[in-house]
């Protein structure tokens, strides 16, 4: 091989060396080798189940690049995106309650989307549930005293007739999921007796529903009694107080950590039926309750006298609603001393009682006298929504007051807001006693925000002849040097007066829909307008330190539970 040839070879030789090269290079930079796309497997995908029932999958995803996440949409509509660790196996258990109005013959779809670390997507896997008839189920008639232990189960419909006790000694166990009427053609009401427990703990998914048993679209507020519960804890009225209307129905005693059983998750809708003329049961009735006694999200719609009253006691509640009542959302007297925190009430505009209502009412008793234990309800944590949402849409003429505090009486009242009232705060002297207690400091409103409406009354208020207009007012002969402004508006207290309740970021569909905007909008002045540094009465480690004002800040607790619509719900 001449010397010509020999170089021609040795050039070609590391042409393809360097082709060589190049080519691996290529392939490593385009990762031939990366593992599938990946897939998905559901077991099983396809269910036929009944409204308010719980639908299951399993979701079991193979990504060889390691699972980023999963993306689940509902009839089409992003619906949850779950962020994964790069698995490569990963078993995803999917649960979904049917909603209790769902239309039997309808379907709801699901979709699963499952994407890897190197943003692939695998094909869309079809979970599909068809919603059937709800079972119809067998109405038992109660009628007899509860003498001894008894379960309520839920794969019944319990229906009160005319008064049902729990008697002393006895326990009441309701499951959860539990349906009870009430007989809208009697006086249906349940009273737990002093000495008789109820245990009545539903879940956020299977709550237990107390209701009319009238069909859809006839219900209406005080179609059945409610719930009564009598305890041993003590009042400024006596060991032997009767519930009003009723002959024998006694409350009272010495005992502060009387434990009356248990209600959770539970909702009590279209109560209040009138026992004697101007006397109605209220949806839910604490007479002398004891401190161990548990009240915990409590939803109470519709109801003909006030949602929720408190007859003395020491009981101490949490995450309470008030729908449309049409008489107070929260009524506190006889010396309750206990706390309530995360409370709201909605109320309609068009519905009040005759004798006025409010969102807050608290006395120490009827006559206003100095009787102990004086009431010293600790209040945290509310939001009341009055029905006054424009200048131009009219309200009740017996809508009184977001709050009226009286009779002697010495709440507390934090961190909360109030709004769509005639007067946003009402401390009342009629019978006097308030005042003082507000100079003495034993009466407290702090932290607490009022909005208006715009372009209503004075300042965005309004007003009747009985009261100057304005936010916060005083009725009655209060004491020497009480003035409710300056008060209210002391910088110790870090009180404010929006002219509007736009100016709180609060939603309008509080307002006008059957299904509210609970939580606050985004921005709101709601979520980080809490301070504790100036609230004594709220020491107890009961009370959760959140940073919102009002009932709710980001998290919706109503959620699952709650029903904003009975009227049209089909139960049976």
């Amino acid at each position: 091989m001449n010397k010509q040839s020999h170089l021609l070879h040795m050039l070609l030789v590391i042409i393809l060396t360097l082709s060589m090269i190049t080519g691996c290079k290529e392939k490593d930079d385009n990762k031939p080798y990366a593992g599938a796309v990946p897939t998905i497997t559901l077991s099983p995908s396809e269910m036929s189940i009944a409204p308010g029932s719980n639908a299951n999958s399993t979701v079991l995803i193979d990504a060889p690049e390691g699972l980023k996440k999963l993306v689940i949409y509902k009839n089409g509509i992003s619906f949850q995106e779950l962020p994964f660790n790069y698995e490569k196996s990963v078993t995803h258990s999917f649960n979904y309650t049917v909603e209790s109005n769902a239309a039997a013959g309808s379907t709801i779809s699901f979709s699963f989307e499952a994407i890897d670390s190197l943003d692939r997507k695998s094909d869309q896997k079809n979970f599909i549930i068809s919603v059937t008839e709800k079972p119809q189920k067998e109405i038992l008639q109660v009628i007899a005293d509860i003498t001894t232990n008894t379960t309520w189960t839920a794969d019944k419909i319990w229906r009160i007739n005319n008064i049902v006790r729990v008697k002393e000694g006895s326990i009441l166990t309701i499951e959860p999921g539990t349906l009870v009427f009430g007989a809208s053609d009697t006086k249906g009401t349940l009273i737990v007796q002093r000495g008789a427990k109820i245990i009545a703990e539903g879940t956020s998914s299977s709550p237990i529903v107390f209701t009319s048993d009238k069909v859809p679209g006839s219900r209406a507020a005080g179609d059945w009694g409610g719930i009564v519960i009598c305890g041993k804890a003590p009042n400024n009225q006596g060991n032997n107080n009767s519930i009003e209307g009723m002959t024998g129905e006694y409350y009272g005693g010495n005992v502060a950590n009387d434990n009356s059983g248990v209600l959770k998750y539970v909702r009590i809708e279209f109560a209040g039926k009138r026992i004697e003329t101007n006397k109605e049961i209220n949806s839910l009735t604490l007479a002398s309750v004891g401190s161990e006694t548990t009240i915990a999200f409590i939803q109470a719609s519709f109801g003909l006298d006030d949602s929720f009253e408190l007859f003395g006691g020491t009981v101490n509640a949490k995450n309470l609603i008030s729908y449309r009542t049409e008489d107070d959302d929260f009524d506190v007297d006889y010396g309750h001393v206990g706390y309530i925190q995360f409370a709201l009430g909605i109320r309609d505009a068009n519905i009040a009682d005759q004798f006025y209502s409010n969102g807050l009412e608290v006395d120490n008793n009827g006559a206003g006298t100095s009787q102990t234990p004086y009431t010293q309800t600790v209040f945290s944590n509310i939001t009341i929504i009055g029905g006054k949402y424009t200048a131009e849409n009219p309200v009740h003429l017996s809508l009184q007051n977001a709050a009226q505090l009286r009779t002697n009486s010495m709440p507390a009242i934090y961190n909360s807001f109030f709004t769509g009232f005639p007067f946003g705060l009402l401390i009342d002297d009629t019978k006097p006693g308030a005042s003082q207690h507000a100079l003495n400091e034993e009466l407290q409103v702090r932290n607490v925000i009022l909005a208006g409406v715009e372009n209503w009354g004075n300042n965005g208020w309004g007003g009747n002849t009985n009261n100057t207009n304005g936010p916060v007012v005083h009725a009655g002969t209060g004491a020497s040097g009480f003035n409710v402004d300056t008060w209210f508006q002391s910088n110790l207290y870090n009180n404010s007066i929006k002219s509007k309740w736009q100016d709180a970021g609060i939603d309008e569909s509080l307002y006008v829909t059957m299904n509210p905007k609970v939580t606050p909008n985004q921005g709101s002045i709601l979520l980080s307008a809490a301070k504790w540094d100036n609230t004594p009465k709220a020491s107890s480690s009961f009370f959760e330190k959140v940073t919102f004002t009002g009932a709710f800040g980001s998290n919706d607790w109503s959620a699952g539970w709650c029903n904003w619509n009975p009227q049209e719900t089909v139960y049976q």
